[in-house]
């Protein structure tokens, strides 16, 4: 004889199967928004906030800044008021951290002490970095350039990420103990050969910082540059000359990037995408800011060739497109008008449509097509992993988790276990299983923003701030806590068989105790419980009757 019975189970939320580097949102949220329920003082519930959040990326204040949040896409309360805004929450813990001067978390474990090197100090380089240290290995990380970051230092302008915000996440991370090697590029300064005569493995997480152009006539020489080669010189400190009308030729966020960069010289800005504003790569929100600063963009066009008077630019040829069919890529592929051909007047030209790792001096390693392949955790060879834009274009949180799986990788093959908490799996969590009207009406904060006329009259000042503690806590009580119990009581108030118990200590999760042996599988619990955490099960009468 086999009976339905309830059952407590945790499933995995939208929010963190949409994150590239799977993070517990539901768990950092969950403990700061249940805190009058478990009995945590704020301060304590930061703190255990900043654990969580920081077991898998320890760069939560830089990340909250420039992720584009595909956490936020699936969120549940999306399809009420609109979804929680992940990022903001997050930047604003990130922020808490430094404010606290609150230390990386380190796992208590039996040090196994390999040397490791980790070539690249970008977010792949240092979260693989980071997650070695903490586990007690010797980590020696090995930068081309005067500072660490990548192109989370080189690449994204002041306005969005501040430089003293990097530098305090970096420097928590290099206060493991990892030994920092600046000015140290592979194949120029030291060969990856050199490198495994020093070490026992070896992470590769070199980026790809090297722009393409787009070979045309007239492309080489000055006033042209890449997105990457711009950013980069502007991010280090440099005065550059682009003249009053510039053209950027891109759409990602490098070329909008570069583009608002520009305008806050002051310069005319047009920005041409071959494709139209639907099929953008770029950041949806940071287009709309791009328009707001005063940038004109031509969609459906691409430039010919760039027009010179000896080694002046003056201008740029272009042509009008229209959408064909799909391309590899799955979107239409662009294709030219004849007879559609026009001219900008420009003194300068951005490129910012590719990049790709530099692998011009590293011989051991040539990767068809630019990208190195490698297996889940990063796996290149018994004692090499790689990580980051150098196994293709992405965000830096799954560069970040590129780390991770292969530092995670690397402990293993020295005989660690891997002590990390976090196990998300395959989402079985169902939308339908959620009461959206249980929960009560909240309208989702909005970060404040400056004008557009007031950042482009301060270039350096950024351009979203940081929520202030009372929008962060009415933040967090949005979250439905998908597949989790939060303690709402539902299940216990209705319960007339006494199969649901308090829980001593409650904990985020753990609130109720179900007893099966007691319980009358009435269904009620399962009907009303919001959130998804209680469900049927179908259980024969030899199994065990108690759960909890």
């Amino acid at each position: 004889l086999s009976r339905f019975r309830p059952r407590q189970r945790t499933k995995a939320p939208p929010c963190s199967c949409g994150c590239p580097n799977t993070a517990d949102v539901r768990g950092w949220i969950g403990v700061i928004a249940q805190r009058g329920k478990t009995g945590l003082s704020l301060d304590d519930a930061y703190l255990l906030a900043w654990r969580k959040i920081t077991e898998l990326n320890p760069l939560p204040a830089t990340l909250g800044r420039i992720c584009p949040h595909p956490c936020q896409e699936g969120c549940s309360r999306g399809q009420k008021e609109g979804p929680v805004e992940i990022r903001a929450l997050e930047r604003f813990l990130g922020d808490k951290g430094l404010e606290m001067a609150l230390s990386l978390p380190v796992l208590d474990s039996a040090p196994i002490r390999a040397s490791i090197g980790v070539i690249g100090a970008g977010p792949a380089g240092l979260s693989c970095a980071y997650q070695l240290a903490r586990r007690g290995h010797h980590v020696a990380l090995y930068e081309r350039a005067p500072r660490p970051g990548g192109m989370l230092r080189y690449g994204i302008p002041d306005y969005r990420l501040p430089q003293e915000i990097l530098d305090g996440e970096i420097e928590r991370i290099l206060e493991l103990g990892i030994e920092f090697h600046p000015n140290t590029a592979l194949g120029r300064e030291i060969s990856l050969e050199e490198i495994r005569r020093r070490h026992d493995a070896l992470f590769l997480g070199i980026g790809a910082q090297l722009g393409r152009l787009l070979g045309i006539p007239g492309e080489e020489g000055p006033g042209v540059w890449t997105g990457a080669d711009y950013l980069r010189r502007v991010n280090d400190g440099e005065d550059v000359e682009t003249g009053v009308r510039v053209v950027v030729v891109g759409g990602g966020n490098t070329a909008v990037d570069a583009a608002r960069t520009v305008r806050r010289g002051g310069a005319e800005v047009v920005l041409l995408y071959r494709r139209t504003r639907a099929q953008m790569p770029a950041f949806y929100e940071e287009v709309d800011t791009l328009l707001g600063e005063g940038a004109r963009i031509e969609f459906l066009a691409a430039p010919t060739a760039i027009e010179r008077t000896g080694n002046r630019v003056t201008g740029i040829l272009a042509r009008r497109m229209r959408l064909g069919p799909p391309d590899a890529s799955g979107r239409r592929r662009p294709e030219p008008i004849d007879g559609s051909e026009y001219r900008i007047a420009a003194d300068g030209v951005i490129v910012a449509v590719s990049q790709r790792p530099d692998w011009d001096r590293i011989e051991e390693i040539r990767p068809g097509g630019g990208w190195v392949e490698a297996d889940e955790e990063g796996a290149l060879g018994p004692d090499l992993w790689v990580g980051g834009d150098v196994r293709g274009p992405g965000f830096a949180s799954l560069a970040v988790s590129h780390g991770r799986l292969a530092a995670e990788a690397i402990h293993g093959r020295f005989g660690g276990e891997t002590e990390t908490d976090v196990v998300i799996v395959v989402p079985d969590f169902e939308p339908a299983s959620i009461k959206a009207d249980f929960y009560d009406p909240r309208t989702p904060v909005e970060p404040p923003s400056l004008a557009p006329a007031d950042a482009l009259a301060d270039p350096g000042a950024e351009v979203v701030a940081t929520l202030d503690e009372d929008a962060f806590l009415r933040e967090v009580e949005r979250c439905y806590s998908c597949g989790l119990c939060f303690g709402c009581q539902q299940c216990w108030m209705y319960c007339t068989s006494g199969g649901l118990t308090r829980v001593a200590a409650p904990t985020p999760g753990a609130y109720f105790a179900l007893t099966l042996d007691t319980c009358e599988a009435c269904g009620q619990c399962v009907d009303v419980c919001p959130c998804g955490y209680l469900e049927f099960e179908r259980t024969s009468s030899a199994q065990s009757t108690s759960t909890s």
